[in-house]
């Protein structure tokens, strides 16, 4: 009996050896299976390869789910090239805008990288002007486009945004991680609207286009409808009411009254006709929905009696506006 005692205590050590070599290779299975992921999770391979983040051409295809869609970005491998160097790349990458026709820039044209440098960990970018036309829905895109595409770089957690070397005012954070943009609502449909936007067609001629536009978490009808505009029309037959990449600031709606708030910076480019064309189908695509009776048009957040030849001192009235001179009200 004491001889089998013995066997079975001499055994222990031999069990729990075998039990903490199992364990042993466990932890280093669930650790290297979770560096796998968290290097395809970033975005950064081996050979260089990093991804892009650009708009839905269409975001109604995307209704449900998030609008920025990513592309594949592959830098030639280079051991020298610093992370700086690296940053400025992949941003002017993105500036360029996507090759893909279904897919479309998140800044306003003209947009530029002034500057990129790298404070520690935090990668301070400042871009020209037009960034600054940018709010709401349409900066918290573009703003997560650039956090996203700059924190695949390891050495950089943290992106601080500016605009011609200042902070944005009216905006709650100027520095995001790749964590905060994740964390965001990814764009759930809430509800949606029927409206007729109006384009013009090769003659000059505004076209009505019937379209359903889907609401997403903090949208107003007015912003939905203005961003509609901005994207354009879905027939082939008919034009865009601005040149691509433009952005209205804000539209806001005070009773039946909205105020739609443009930036001269991207006004100035637009000819004189070409403005009035595009503010009037602007106007009668707000006009469109039930609770919108007139448009008044802010230039910089102020009123202004003309811009660029354009009169804007009466307020935009579908009811009185003139296509192929006849009025649209049945009084006149």
């Amino acid at each position: 009996m004491r001889y089998k005692k013995r066997k079975t205590e001499n055994g222990k050590p031999i069990l729990f050896f075998i039990w903490t070599v199992l364990i042993a290779a466990a932890i280093y299975f669930i650790y290297f299976t979770f560096t796998v992921f968290m290097s395809r999770s970033s975005g950064v391979s081996d050979s260089g390869g990093f991804r892009l983040y650009f708009m839905a051409r269409d975001l109604e295809e995307v209704a449900g789910g998030g609008a920025l869609c990513e592309i594949s970005c592959d830098l030639a491998p280079d051991e020298n090239r610093l992370p700086d160097e690296t940053a400025r790349m992949l941003l002017e990458a993105l500036l360029n805008g996507p090759k893909d026709d279904d897919l479309r820039s998140p800044f306003p044209v003209g947009t530029v990288a002034r500057s990129l440098e790298l404070r520690g960990s935090r990668a301070v970018a400042d871009f020209s002007e037009p960034y600054g036309s940018l709010s709401g829905v349409a900066l918290t895109l573009a703003d997560s486009a650039v956090t996203l595409t700059l924190t695949q770089i390891p050495e950089i957690s943290l992106v601080e945004i500016r605009v011609e070397g200042q902070t944005i005012a009216y905006r709650e954070k100027q520095s995001f991680t790749a964590r905060d943009i994740l964390l965001l609502p990814d764009g759930d449909v809430v509800g949606s609207i029927q409206v007729r936007l109006s384009f013009p067609n090769a003659s000059g001629e505004l076209i009505e286009e019937e379209r359903v536009l889907f609401l997403y978490e903090g949208d107003t009808q007015v912003e939905a409808v203005a961003r509609a505009v901005e994207n354009g029309p879905e027939s082939r037959d008919l034009l865009p009411a601005f040149p691509e990449g433009f952005r209205i600031r804000s539209a806001r709606l005070e009773e039946d009254i909205c105020f739609v708030n443009l930036s001269s910076a991207l006004l100035d480019s637009i000819p004189g006709d070409a403005l009035s064309l595009g503010l009037y189908a602007l106007d009668r695509s707000l006009c469109s929905l039930k609770n919108v009776r007139e448009t008044r048009y802010l230039i910089d957040g102020e009123f202004m009696t003309d811009y660029n030849g354009v009169t804007l001192t009466e307020p935009y009235n579908i009811n009185i506006i003139e296509i192929d001179g006849e009025s649209d009200n049945p009084g006149e």
